[in-house]
């Protein structure tokens, strides 16, 4: 078996060095990365703990490559979520699973990306929060080197599959129910990221919605903080019948903007997170069980392991009016 010495020989480096490659440390050049990965990829080289575990599990070991939401002070139930929903579901198919933070990857090439995670014995990758701006990852998406299952992006290829609902559909009944039971004529809709994919797939919820309807639609980026849309609502909600968020985050800053301007307007969300019940105000959600849809993720990665092609799997959604009584226990 090749030993981490034996690469640090082959490479011409000390073995602390080689240790820092493969743990992403900083401060290292990018020809000494060049050189060690080349050396691990060339020797087959897999790290003594990882070659222990993957000894008692399947063949395939799956990284999480998670993107954490910065807009927030909050926790992030969204992620928590995700990745208990991926680990349980790893444990039944008898998968080996890293948590791999895109911070940690961010600025890599497509070549020491890739080496990395060869470095660590992932076959599979589950991406979470993929953006059109994550250029180096939609490179390593096509490349077909790993086998890949995005959640929430509309990429799917031979060796890769997308999973998510239809945000569409989806932001277009949360929002008509809301103008519905409200009879509103006009909105301020709070959008998410510019180049996000779940984005662009709510406002076309919301544009269609709109043209169905004949509301006059106001539009503004919110980039999922709670702090944006609170601001926003403050400067643009009074003239509109009701507001409309991409997140419930931001409709939980849009509710306590309308609170402190003492006005009255529908707000609606979406994600189903816990903190709604919190806020003291009932407001129309979509919720998704988001450990079920990382679950769900995980299931088509192991059938992708197993020989299946790439393919799209919409999972569903309910509309729900979140209650402190519905989340305590």
């Amino acid at each position: 078996m090749v030993s981490i010495k034996d690469v640090a020989k082959e490479a011409g480096v000390a073995i602390s060095t080689v240790s820092k490659v493969l743990n992403n440390y900083p401060n290292v050049s990018a020809d000494t990365k060049k050189k060690v990965y080349e050396v691990v990829d060339r020797l087959g080289f897999v790290p003594n703990a990882v070659a222990a575990t993957l000894s008692s599990k399947k063949a395939g070991r799956v990284a999480l490559l998670v993107k954490l939401n910065i807009k927030t002070q909050a926790i992030d139930e969204i992620d928590m979520q995700y990745i208990s929903g991926a680990i349980r579901k790893a444990q039944e198919l008898q998968l080996d699973v890293v948590t791999i933070f895109e911070s940690m990857v961010d600025g890599m090439s497509l070549e020491e990306m890739t080496n990395y995670f060869a470095s660590q014995s992932i076959s599979g990758i589950i991406i979470y929060g993929l953006t059109k701006g994550d250029k180096v990852i939609h490179k390593l998406i096509d490349s077909g080197r790993f086998k890949i299952v995005v959640v929430d992006a509309p990429m799917v290829n031979e060796n890769t599959s997308s999973v998510s609902i239809d945000h569409e559909k989806a932001q277009y009944e949360v929002a008509n129910k809301t103008i519905t039971e409200n009879k509103c004529k006009s909105i301020l809709y709070i959008a998410g990221m510019n180049d996000g994919y779940v984005t662009e797939w709510r406002l076309k919820g919301m544009r269609r919605l709109a043209e169905d309807k004949g509301i006059k639609l106001l539009v503004k980026n919110g980039e999922f903080s709670e702090l944006k849309a609170r601001n926003l609502t403050m400067k643009y909600a009074k003239n509109k019948g009701a507001v409309v968020c991409a997140s419930d985050l931001m409709a939980i800053g849009a509710m306590k903007a309308l609170i402190e301007m003492d006005i009255f307007r529908p707000v609606c969300g979406f994600d189903g997170i816990i903190l709604m019940g919190y806020v003291g105000k009932q407001m129309n959600t979509v919720r998704q069980d988001f450990a079920n849809v990382s679950a769900s993720a995980m299931e088509e990665l192991n059938r992708l392991f197993n020989g299946g092609v790439g393919q799209q799997v919409v999972l569903p959604h309910t509309l729900v009016r979140m209650k402190y009584e519905d989340i305590i226990c």
